[in-house]
Parts: C-alpha cells; structure tokens; sequence
C-alpha cells in the first residue's frame, strides 16, 4: 500500500472494544500502520475476549496497551499510559465503538485505559459504532452519540446489513476503506483548502448511438478520483462530476453522476456557481453522434456497414470561460491536456484559448503514463508562463502537486 501524506507518521491512538467487528479493527490498524501512520492499540477487556493484543502487535510493530497503570512505552513518556498517549496524538480512533463505551464517553466515565485516554486526550475523536440494530437506535444510544458529536466529536455512521445474532439492521461497522476515509477527512479539517469549495470532474463522456452503444474514450477516472481525494485531505468541500461507476466515491465528497458532455456541461456550470476552484480532469468527448437511434440498431446481413455522422459537442472550458467573465466564479479554473503528439505546444495554445490558469498537460503515448494506469508523467503549465515538469509519480501525488497549486493561487 502506497504511503498516504496526510497519514504518514501521524500518531493516531485506536481504541477497540468488545464487539465481533474487532476483526475489522485489525484491518483497519493494518492499513493505516502500511499507509504511514503510527498506530498505538489501546484494548479493553471486553476487546480481548475476541482477539489477543498480539493480533495487533503483529500488524503494527507497536506496543498494545490494555492497563491503566501501565507506564508509557514506545517511545512515549514514562508517564502513566494515558498521559503519554493522550498527549502526544493527533487523533483518537475508536472502532468498533460499542454502546456501553459510548455512554461511558458520554458521561465522562473513566474507569478503563481507553476511557480515561479519552478524557486526556486534545486531540480530535473518530467514533465507528458497531452493535446489534436495536441497540444503535435505542433513545439511549441515539442521545449519547448527540452529545459525542455536540462535543465536536466525529461519527463514522454504521452500515445495515445482517448481524452475527442474525438480526439485519443497522449498526454494522462500515469496512477499512470508509474508516480510512473519515480519518483523512478528520485530519485534513484545517488543511491549505479548508473552507474552499473545489468541483472535480472525471472519466469520459458517453455520447449513444442508440438505447445500448455509445461512443466513449479510454479515461478510466482515476486521475479525477485522486483529486477529489487529494482536495478532501486538503479540507476542501469537494464536488464530483463523474461518468465513472466502478472506482470508490471519496469519503466527503458529493457525487453528482453524469452520462454524456451535455450533461457534464450541465452540471459543471450548475456547480461551479460559487466555486472556488474547477479541475477539469474529466475527458470530455469532442464529438457525439447527430441523431441517436429509438431502438437498437439491428445487423443486416446485406449490410456492407454503419455510417455514422457526427456533430461538435459544447466545449465545457470554453462555457465557463464566459460564465466566468460574467460572475468572476470559479476563481480558479484548472484543465488537463491529453496529447500524442506536439505536448507542450498544444497544450500552451489550449490553455490560451481557454482562459485557464493552470493545464495539466500528459503524453498518452507513454505505457507507465495516463490512461487506466495509477500513474503518471505530467507538466503543469501555468498562465503567467510557467512551465513545471514532474516525473514519473503517483496519480495520488500528482494530485496532491496539483492542489497545492489551486491553493497558492487562491
């Protein structure tokens, strides 16, 4: 697993407790110790009836912390344990969080290592729910994550699904992906976008020839997707327009679902009003068939073949190039230029004509660069005549470039 920045050595505290979803925990501790993080495990009693703290020793390297007179270890101060981890976190994690370690938080129980860390700690609180669905929505329950949150607490809302009593409900703990999802967006909270409202765009338009063809291109999405995620850790408030259905949606971000240009164009000019920034990473099709066919176009075998005519779709740049004049939104306008020949040249004449202030532009001749692979080999060319090749990196990293950029010039 690649080192996620807004993770890497990030001390992160994660409290587990008694419930069968703790062997997500241990997933959970595993991804974020492979993504950077420094991740000390504080277990209650009830925790270890399900697993041994050797389960998450084994996929941290770290102590595990189960005592309340224990003394501080790894690299911690010979304090007691929860003044030691308490003090020196960036962010306390409890998942799975039973209800009865809820309502301990609530009313400031501390009578364990976990609760009383909980009291010490400055750093933020990620709760992650998990119990039967009776218990989660029970008047009890419910009143004691109100307070949690009212007290700036985070909660990872549980999922629905079927419970190991058997039951179906909700209050099942959502899987590692999510969990990492909220924790990065805790993190990023006062990050260089903080406050600033970004719209992404990804994947290629569909253009259809009938109810079942259409004409597409090769963007797989996933350079728009490490945006909206690189904006996110950023503390921005993230819009995705995307086309794309297979990769996960970022944790905070808004999905907005689209088709074709037209629909795209739509919805980037709805959004945009008031936006601080538009990246445009989506690859948006040039053209789409004149007349879309009712019904499925039937083969006939005394058919030689199918003539397709074709006509310009609206440029989406080039009508937010002139929204912009009008309204001065989005302050900052970000495009990509996809070339196989002619990169820089053609991509400075886009960026012109288009009235960006920054264009990502990528060779999509390069094998290891661009199209449905996770990296990529760009040069950022910038308005004022600036000219910034990066080498070979992750999707993820690029993004990251990116946004610092969108960041500076706002």
């Amino acid at each position: 697993m690649e080192t996620i920045t807004i993770l890497q050595n990030k001390r992160i505290i994660l409290g587990v407790t008694g419930s069968i979803a703790v062997y997500k925990a241990i997933d959970l501790a595993s991804k974020l110790t492979q993504a950077g993080a420094l991740v000390d495990v504080i277990m209650t009693a009830a925790a270890e009836q399900f697993v041994t703290p050797l389960s998450f020793q084994a996929v941290t390297g770290r102590p595990v912390y189960t005592s309340m007179w224990a003394t501080g270890g790894s690299g911690l101060p010979t304090h007691i344990a929860h003044v030691g981890l308490g003090e020196g976190a960036d962010l306390l994690v409890i998942a799975p969080a039973t209800a009865n370690t809820l309502a301990k938080l609530a009313h400031g129980l501390a009578d364990d290592l976990l609760s009383v860390t909980a009291l010490a700690a400055r750093c933020p609180l990620v709760i992650a729910p998990a119990m039967d669905g009776g218990m989660y929505i029970h008047p009890a329950t419910q009143a004691n994550l109100n307070t949690l949150q009212e007290r700036g607490a985070w909660l990872v809302e549980p999922e629905e699904g079927r419970f190991a009593s058997g039951l179906v409900g909700k209050g099942r703990l959502p899987e590692t992906p999510t969990l990492i999802g909220q924790i990065r967006r805790t993190l990023g909270r006062h990050g260089i976008l903080a406050g600033r409202r970004v719209v992404i765009t990804a994947g290629g338009t569909h253009e259809a020839i009938d109810p079942v063809r259409y004409i597409t291109n090769r963007s797989s999405g996933k350079q728009g997707y490490a945006l909206a995620q690189a904006a996110l850790d950023a503390g921005a408030s993230v819009t995705l327009v995307s086309t794309v259905h297979e990769l996960p949606v970022p944790v905070g971000a808004e999905l907005i679902a689209v088709d074709s240009a037209a629909r795209m164009l739509e919805a980037v000019l709805a959004h945009s009003e008031g936006a601080d920034a538009l990246v445009m990473a989506a690859a948006v099709a040039d053209f789409r068939p004149a007349t879309v066919a009712e019904q499925k176009i039937k083969k006939q075998d005394d058919t030689a073949g199918l003539r397709l005519e074709l006509e310009r779709t609206a440029d989406i740049l080039l009508s937010v190039k002139e929204k912009r004049k009008k309204t001065g939104w989005p302050q900052v306008v970000v495009g990509f230029a996809a070339e196989s020949e002619n990169l820089l040249a053609n991509a400075r004449a886009k960026l012109e004509r288009k009235g960006l202030d920054l264009l990502v532009a990528n060779d999509i001749t390069a094998a290891d660069a661009g199209f449905s692979v996770d990296t990529n080999r760009v040069t950022i060319l910038s308005a004022d005549g600036g000219q910034e090749p990066l080498a070979l990196s992750s999707k993820a990293r690029v993004s990251e470039i990116i946004l610092k950029r969108v960041a500076g010039l706002l």
